[in-house]
């Protein structure tokens, strides 16, 4: 069994146009969880080799841009660095080394904007999918204060164990409610539907671990079931979506499905991607 880091790492691009905006969102989830929070910006490798740099003057270049960052860190929280707030600086390619990173640092989660990331949605797609540990994309458009309302968005085909155990952590945190929200898209009573009756269990579920829920059944009426559930969630705007991602082709170079894609993309508000991580939070923590 795997046990929490108590650790968020936050990607923060110094060549984002609203780098500011973007973590001070990040942080609003930092503050609530009580975690640490390693910074990270990536230098792109590629622009320094051509140059025929030695080792000593990466390593210069390295110095100076985590001193820019601790600045920049500095600047936006108006202290000196607090212990919980680690500076990091790597070089590379963006996405892979994001991805190496979920898997070496050990941390509960990943976090940076999605618009401010700098990857376009088809980067961001693979980074949900190949990433170690949970993905959570903000964005600066959407401040909030507090968690009141968690959404759920479930697709009938989805495996859901993972995705209850972060929704009853970040439940209990925040002291909020789940909403968990299915599509049905056959003309039957939803009482007797299959959404209906898996979206009662996950229900049941997560009552018993002390979460007040709801269950919220939508007739998608020919529509795409994304569509029905992006328009709920715009109508609802709770403060923080949460899904659960699988694999639709074994063949498809992204595992997340045109369902989550949707749901990420559509949405304008936080949205916490729980994937194929190999860490898992423990029941001692929910």
């Amino acid at each position: 069994m795997n046990y929490m880091s108590n650790s968020i790492l936050a990607y923060i691009p110094h060549k984002a146009k609203h780098k500011k905006a973007a973590l001070k969102q990040i942080l609003r989830f930092q503050k609530l969880l009580n975690m640490r929070i390693f910074i990270l910006d990536i230098l792109e490798k590629s622009s320094f080799l051509s140059l025929s740099f030695q080792q000593q003057k990466l390593e210069a270049i390295q110095t100076n841009a985590k001193q820019q960052l601790v600045v920049f860190l500095e600047k936006v929280i108006k202290k000196d660095m607090p212990d919980e707030f680690i500076p990091r600086i790597q070089m590379g390619e963006t996405l892979t080394t994001l991805i190496k990173e979920s898997k070496k640092g050990g941390y509960d989660f990943l976090a940076l904007d999605k618009n401010e990331s700098g990857l376009k949605k088809t980067n961001i797609n693979k980074l949900i999918s190949r990433s170690y540990c949970p993905v959570l994309l903000t964005s600066k458009d959407y401040p909030f204060k507090k968690v009141k309302n968690i959404i759920i968005p479930v697709d009938i085909s989805q495996e859901t164990r993972k995705k209850l155990l972060w929704a009853t952590f970040f439940a209990k945190k925040f002291n909020a409610r789940a909403i968990i929200v299915s599509a049905l898209n056959i003309n039957i009573d939803e009482n007797k539907s299959l959404a209906k009756k898996n979206a009662d269990k996950l229900k049941q579920m997560l009552v018993k671990r002390g979460v007040e829920c709801d269950v919220k059944i939508l007739k998608a009426h020919g529509q795409p079931n994304h569509k029905v559930i992006l328009d709920y969630i715009s109508e609802a705007k709770p403060e923080l979506v949460m899904i659960r991602t699988h694999q639709e082709s074994i063949f498809a170079d992204s595992r997340i499905g045109q369902f989550v894609a949707e749901i990420v993309h559509g949405c304008h508000m936080p949205v916490f991607t729980v994937g194929h991580s190999v860490r898992t939070i423990p029941l001692d923590n929910v």
